[in-house]
């Protein structure tokens, strides 16, 4: 499978992507090795550390898998699929994209469910240990009637689960337009995974 082509819209859209899954396992890193830095060094603690990266955890994770949808990142099992004339394959991977795309409404719906009582009447559930900057003080007022949050309110962090959701879903949309179009044959790249053993396998031979 290709990547979904781009057009000067998606190029914009896809270095936010990236910018922002780069961003995210930057900040995990750095969080964690000033953690460690603090405790073995200074013999202290960052209090909000470990929130912190887990709920960065969640985002790059949940933002790559649609990401990885989109550029074909995933793995898979295709050895049955590639066997198949190209009429059969194609009626096959259609199927597999509708159900995948099945899951992927399922999995939406069920995450705007989850959230939308967090932005509504459980604004005031803050998380645990990060503490709530000021320059997001503006949401007091129309949230959490005026009162101020002491930590970060939750739906913040926990937005990943419909926003990650959302774009897996209409990243399956794109896929299974491709595939329709005859642009693509396949919804994932199990291939490169040969490839690279192939690669592997070379660079050996040219080490001997």
């Amino acid at each position: 499978m290709s990547a979904v082509p781009e057009t000067a819209w998606g190029r914009v859209v896809n270095s936010i992507e990236e910018t922002l899954i780069a961003f995210f396992l930057g900040m995990m890193t750095l969080i964690t090795f000033a953690n460690v830095v603090a405790r073995y060094v200074f013999n202290s603690n960052i209090l909000w550390a470990l929130e912190a990266t887990v709920f960065l955890f969640a985002w790059l994770v949940l933002l790559g898998t649609s990401y990885l949808v989109k550029t074909g990142g995933h793995l898979g099992v295709d050895v049955l699929v590639r066997a198949l004339s190209p009429g059969p394959r194609r009626v096959v991977t259609l199927i597999a994209s509708g159900c995948c795309i099945l899951f992927a409404l399922l999995l939406m719906i069920g995450s705007w469910q989850y959230w939308l009582p967090f932005a509504g009447e459980r604004a005031w559930y803050e998380v645990n240990d990060i503490a709530m900057p000021d320059w997001l003080r503006f949401i007091e007022p129309i949230l959490n009637e005026g009162e101020l949050y002491e930590k970060l309110p939750r739906f913040i962090p926990y937005f990943v689960l419909p926003l990650s959701m959302t774009l897996l879903t209409f990243r399956f949309l794109q896929v299974a337009f491709q595939i329709w179009k005859g642009h693509d044959t396949l919804l994932i790249a199990s291939h490169e995974a040969e490839e690279m053993v192939e690669e592997a396998a070379r660079s050996n031979e040219k080490d001997q």
